[in-house]
């Protein structure tokens, strides 16, 4: 199959103009809310009186998830593929950036007619995951108990409370049976879930730059970003959505974000794009002068904030912390003999957050187990963030792989 070629474009973009807004201008949450535009958003609300029950021992009510969906289901429901997003991410996975979607899809070099996840074929569905931000239930959600959001009393949240909540999506939109579940990072951690969870409700899995448990090194980095947002003073203990704008907690969301840019990407990428170039003179050294690459994270952090909120990030980043497929199932092992079909696993070679090991451990846990287990390796200088802005080296081993599963479904 030959893929539409949609190179990503540069997918950080510096513009001065929001360089220079300042923080007065940022929100004190970035999350979509009730009678804001809502783009390619459906919803779907559940739950009512009947309490969803958290892994954790939380309780939700009136449970309500945002999704999005491309191509058509068939008649048969046959052809539906789930594709899960990562820490930061929403259900806005393709389609342009307009009223409601504050950026274009985060994988739309993928998805659409005749790319890798082939919308004249596949009925594919992104659902922005349980304490997100972006439409489904999370922290700066209205409380039906108080009538005011959340804030600090939402509870934690785990994977597998996510997947649960996808599978009665999954259940509303009649689709018994995932033909392929696709994600990666965050996104993989869901799609292993499924699998391990649900085995009768797929078919086939690609799990890209993910773990089967959350590593120390990974735990290390994600426990300083949230550190960075919990001693922001507009933090407030989690209940600062009646903040004016431009007193939210933006300084903790975005230095959050830039200590997790630095470790999405690799020094050779920093080196070549950023160097020492500055953004403001040497002639007099001061405390406040910036090079080039503090003016970047500076900038990620804000952009961040504009379409974010810092209580689901906290929320989000400890489920990924609390991620162990083998918790409470006899360890890894036992719990990876559970997945019953054929899966992809792909790394990113200069991927030092979550390496290439990781990914290996997974592949030969299920080549032991009897599946048919293919491996591939994406080549790229961008770190993690490879499997988000490397469209060929993904989308053509995930291509082949979701043509086989479709083959030998007829």
């Amino acid at each position: 199959m030959a893929i539409v070629p949609n190179p990503a474009p540069d997918p950080d973009p510096v513009t001065v103009a929001e360089l220079s807004a300042g923080s007065a201008a940022l929100p004190v949450t970035g999350a979509w809310q009730p009678g804001d535009p809502a783009g390619n958003r459906q919803f779907f609300d559940y739950a009512g009186n009947r309490p969803f029950a958290l892994e954790g021992g939380g309780v939700l009510h009136n449970v309500t998830v945002a999704y999005e969906t491309w191509g058509e289901l068939n008649a048969t429901a046959s052809n539906a593929v789930l594709v899960c997003h990562a820490l930061t991410g929403d259900s806005h996975a393709a389609g342009r950036m307009g009223r409601g979607h504050a950026t274009s899809g985060w994988w739309d070099g993928l998805i659409g007619p005749g790319r890798a996840l082939d919308t004249n074929r596949f009925f594919v569905v992104c659902v922005n995951v349980l304490g997100g931000c972006q439409g489904s239930t999370g922290p700066a959600s209205i409380d039906p108990a108080t009538g005011r959001p959340y804030g600090s009393s939402f509870p934690v949240v785990s994977i597998r409370d996510m997947v649960r909540a996808q599978r009665r999506l999954s259940n509303h939109l009649g689709i018994d049976r995932w033909l392929s579940v696709v994600g990666g990072s965050m996104g993989g951690m869901q799609a292993l879930e499924w699998a391990v969870m649900f085995p009768e409700r797929s078919q086939s899995l690609v799990l890209l730059a993910t773990a089967a448990s959350a590593s120390a090194f990974q735990i290390a980095w994600s426990a300083v970003g949230r550190r960075a947002i919990v001693v922001d003073p507009r933090w407030n203990n989690g209940d600062y959505y009646d903040a004016l704008p431009g007193e939210g907690p933006h300084e903790g969301l975005g230095t959050a974000r830039a200590i997790a840019q630095i470790h999405y990407r690799s020094g050779p990428v920093y080196e070549e794009r950023f160097g020492r170039e500055v953004a403001d003179k040497l002639d007099e050294f001061s405390m406040g002068q910036r090079f080039a690459v503090e003016s970047y994270l500076d900038y990620q952090g804000q952009k961040l904030v504009r379409r974010f909120d810092a209580n689901s990030y906290l929320v989000l980043n400890k489920a990924m912390d609390l991620h162990d497929v083998g918790r409470g199932r006899g360890g890894i092992g036992r719990a990876l003999r559970r997945v019953s079909v054929p899966v992809l696993t792909m790394s990113v070679d200069s991927d030092w957050l979550y390496p290439p090991d990781q990914q290996v451990v997974l592949h030969e846990a299920f080549e032991a187990n009897g599946l048919r287990a293919e491996y591939e390796t994406v080549s790229s200088p961008h770190g993690h963030d490879g499997f988000l802005l490397e469209i060929e080296g993904v989308g053509g081993p995930l291509a082949d792989f979701l043509n086989s599963i479709e083959k030998d479904t007829h």
